[in-house]
């Protein structure tokens, strides 16, 4: 709820006051569990890379093979679908994030869940993973209910944007096993 305060009128300009109003409580109630708006952020944004590192977890426990690296996807796309108002919050609200330290945390969860997808090869086969997880994130702000502003314009429901989002991306993450299999028929 506070995300999507902050989403609608700027981290600065949303108040405590709102955030209590909009959660149902008092401020004093609020304030017993949160100091600040930057304390809610960071347990928000905490939960979602908690999330992160879970399904890194078990990616690195799974054998690295197709249907891994679909499963990663799939769940990702979850994730993300699940903690949309931290996705919008972290790309309408970059200063507050870099504030905070949470933008190096959220790129060093990036890395590790690209590491779980790129098994090595070529520049391409990285750009290629970057892209699938990329694409997860665009499913949501695709949506027509992403409340992004381009997102209604597609007419896409949340299921249709993150159905297409994971058959592009593991049309990407298979690519490179793909031309494997082509270029040891080939030789």
């Amino acid at each position: 709820m506070a995300l999507e305060l902050f989403a609608e009128q700027g981290y600065d300009s949303t108040s405590l006051r709102e955030i209590a109003d909009r959660l149902g409580v008092t401020k004093a109630a609020l304030y017993y569990h949160f100091r600040s708006k930057e304390e809610i952020v960071v347990a928000t944004v905490e939960d979602f890379l908690a999330d992160i590192d879970e399904l890194v977890a078990w990616a690195e426990d799974q054998p690295r093979t197709t249907d891994t690296r679909h499963e990663v996807l799939r769940r990702y796309a979850e994730i993300v679908r699940v903690r949309f108002p931290s996705m919008r919050f972290f790309q309408q609200n970059p200063a507050g994030i870099h504030k905070s330290g949470l933008g190096e945390q959220f790129q060093q969860r990036m890395a590790a869940l690209h590491g779980v997808l790129y098994d090595g090869g070529p520049p391409q086969s990285r750009i290629r993973a970057l892209l699938a997880i990329v694409g997860m994130h665009m499913a949501a702000a695709l949506s027509g209910d992403s409340g992004m502003p381009f997102g209604g314009g597609l007419g896409l429901s949340v299921e249709e944007a993150n159905q297409a989002a994971l058959d592009v991306a593991f049309d990407l993450v298979d690519r490179d096993s793909t031309e494997g299999a082509e270029g040891a028929e080939r030789g």
